[in-house]
């Protein structure tokens, strides 16, 4: 084995080693020792350095909590998120209008993709069922067509047999759809005929003129528009020496018969017919020589008169 060598150091007393340091803390004298303002020992400097750092670290706290305070602050100010919840927040495009995107429209208060409730069609008013109603009555001496059918009248025999006088300006809602029966005009009915607003005589005082047809089976064949509402009709027409008879009927309804007859010289009368028949649907009128009672026995026709 090796002989250990030992180290010897001069040794040093504990009031050498606080001298060393009382010297360090001492303030440094001299030319450059120290810069003007500084701390002149190592522990006031440390203590500086320390206050700094302590100073530095406030700051940023009370940097983050002013930074913290202005979010905060823009926070509370925005709209509320349960209100943008409520709101349906628009694709892109025009409020309102289908977006190119997905074809869908947004309307205030739906969903996207929601489409409006559609209207439900108004329900239909049911139709009136049609109505028809006949009485008769004497024909006065003279018959005013203007006051009686403001809303249309046909004359016959005035220009002839095959010919007409109207209503001027009339609805022409009176029809003649022919009859059995060669026609002939007379100008000896009883009672008289008059008119002021006529086409295409623009008036009469008091014709006597008429249309008859003569044998059994013979007769007019008239009709008169319906329009829904209820309307009158008024039919001036006769016989001589022959019995009449009159069906009444709308068009696919039943069928109302009044007859009248004279055996030996002529007989007039008015007929009022009170109806209702849809739109498009007709009053139907046959005057027919249900019997004719002796040579020639006809029934005549004088004016149709629509209220």
């Amino acid at each position: 084995m090796k002989p250990v060598a030992y180290l010897s150091y001069p040794a040093v007393s504990v009031t050498e080693v606080e001298g060393v340091v009382g010297q360090e803390d001492r303030p440094r004298t001299g030319p450059g020792s120290h810069r003007h303002g500084l701390p002149r020992t190592r522990s006031a400097l440390r203590r500086l350095r320390r206050r700094r750092r302590l100073v530095l670290e406030g700051l940023a706290a009370f940097l983050c909590l002013a930074a913290l305070a202005v979010y905060l602050g823009v926070e509370r100010h925005d709209t509320p998120r349960e209100e943008q919840a409520g709101v349906p927040v628009a694709p892109p495009g025009r409020v309102g209008l289908p977006n190119e995107a997905d074809d869908t429209v947004v309307n205030p208060g739906l969903r996207p993709r929601q489409r409006p409730p559609s209207p439900s069609p108004p329900s239909p008013t049911p139709a009136l069922p049609p109505t028809v109603a006949v009485t008769r009555a004497d024909v006065p001496a003279t018959v005013d067509l203007t006051a009686a059918g403001p809303t249309d009248w046909v004359h016959w025999g005035l220009t002839g047999a095959d010919r007409t006088v109207r209503k001027r300006g009339g609805s022409g809602e009176i029809r003649d759809e022919g009859g059995r029966g060669r026609r002939e005009s007379f100008s000896n009915n009883p009672e008289a005929y008059a008119w002021r607003d006529g086409n295409p005589v623009g008036s009469a005082s008091g014709t006597m003129s008429g249309v008859y047809t003569c044998h059994r089976g013979s007769g007019f064949n008239l009709a008169v528009a319906g329009d829904g509402q209820q309307r009158t009709v008024r039919l001036y027409a006769g016989l001589w020496m022959a019995r009449g008879r009159l069906d009444v009927r709308v068009s696919g309804g039943p069928v109302t018969t009044l007859r009248m007859e004279d055996p030996h010289t002529a007989l007039t009368t008015e007929f009022t017919i009170r109806f209702r028949a849809p739109r498009g649907a007709k009053l139907l009128l046959n005057w027919t020589v249900e019997e004719s009672l002796g040579d020639c026995g006809n029934v005549s026709l004088q004016a149709v008169a629509l209220r």
